[in-house]
């Protein structure tokens, strides 16, 4: 009897308390993005967006805009603007200017993010060509609230393989290891958002380029963390006649296996990458018979394949910046030379010896001819 009363006392304090602490949804700014740009005076300016759970309101979402110097600061600014009690720890998207990622010590705004507690490191992060306020205002109708299509279009995007998907704890690895550049996603507001490709960074995190989708699905393969994807290629010889591309091939690739090899000879790193992709033919506009001239084929998109990744790499050495993490292989089978030039990876890969193959198999025609 008294071990049924005491747990009976139990549930009575439990929720008791739990109701003290209750707090309506209705009375919480719940923040799911954040954006931070630069105006035309060279200001920082911060955004936030939260979804309205109240009945009388017309728009889904309430935005904020505050000028002020810190990310901090601007959660002041942004309680003092809304009626509800402001929540950061759920935001899900973290949109960045252009304008404030082309200076190299934009990162030490994110000190708030890592050192309170209370931030979702988990947001993904996403670079914006244009104005951060276009997308922060943007009302879709036909859409989901915009945090939640936001986190979608990126999930999404990488899932199919057309752009990074990097958290505010991965961008942290990022920054902070010495073999790797940081690579985030890159969107555009027009008539929607767009998903753009990926913008890589250097080593301060300094805006370097724009990769678009197809280049972004290579840069996947090398880093090892593609998904399914689909690729295109042109094979040179055929005839085009008016805007009909006759020379097309796409095909999808279920898997990837990438190994890399590396060397430190004469003063200079070595990686020897070689690829071997499995495809599926999905669309093939090149006149070719697949099952006379089969391995003709395959050549042939092997050498486009090939001349595309090389060019990849050479505009990341062009750069000196390493987002594929070639840097982490020299350091695990060349340290010793490697800890020379770790402080200074960019300008030692920008001249290190870069082969690279590309082997694919034909698995798949489709079911046509």
């Amino acid at each position: 009897m008294k071990r049924w009363l005491s747990l009976g006392l139990l549930v009575i304090l439990l929720v008791t308390g739990c109701s003290s602490d209750k707090i309506n949804v209705e009375e919480l700014t719940l923040g799911l993005m954040l954006g931070m740009d630069l105006d035309q005076e060279n200001h920082m300016v911060y955004y936030l967006s939260s979804p309205v759970f109240n009945k009388e309101a017309k728009k889904k979402n309430e935005e904020f805009g505050r000028k002020t110097e810190t990310l901090r600061q601007s959660m002041t600014g942004f309680d003092a603007m809304s009626t509800g009690l402001t929540i950061r720890g759920k935001v899900q998207v973290m949109l960045i200017g252009k304008r404030v990622l082309q200076h190299p010590d934009w990162f030490r705004l994110f000190d708030v993010v890592y050192r309170d507690a209370k931030y979702s490191v988990n947001a993904r992060v996403v670079a914006v060509d244009g104005p951060v306020a276009e997308i922060i205002n943007f009302y879709p109708l036909d859409k989901p609230r915009l945090p939640l299509h936001m986190t979608r279009l990126i999930d999404t995007a990488n899932r199919r393989s057309i752009t990074v998907k990097t958290t505010l704890q991965e961008l942290h690895r990022q920054m902070y290891e010495k073999g790797v550049t940081p690579s985030i996603s890159e969107v555009k507001m027009g008539k929607a958002v767009e998903v753009k490709g990926t913008a890589v960074l250097n080593e301060r995190g300094k805006y370097a380029e724009l990769l678009g989708l197809q280049e972004s699905t290579l840069l996947l393969i090398l880093q090892e963390r593609m998904k399914e994807m689909n690729l295109s290629v042109q094979i040179p010889g055929g005839a085009e006649r008016g805007p009909i591309r006759r020379s097309a091939i796409t095909f999808r690739v279920k898997s990837a296996k990438t190994k890399i090899k590396t060397k430190y000879v004469q003063d200079r790193f070595q990686f020897d990458i070689d690829i071997k992709l499995p495809i599926a033919l999905s669309e093939k506009l090149y006149p070719v018979d697949v099952r006379k001239e089969g391995d003709k084929l395959q050549k042939a998109i092997d050498e486009q394949l090939k001349r595309q990744f090389e060019q990849l790499i050479h505009r990341f050495q062009k750069h000196q910046i390493d987002p594929i993490g070639l840097g982490l292989q020299a350091r695990a089978f060349e340290y010793q030379a490697y800890k020379k030039v770790q402080e200074h990876w960019g300008e030692a890969f920008a001249k290190a010896d870069v082969k690279l193959s590309v082997k694919t198999e034909i698995t798949d025609m489709g079911p046509v001819k």
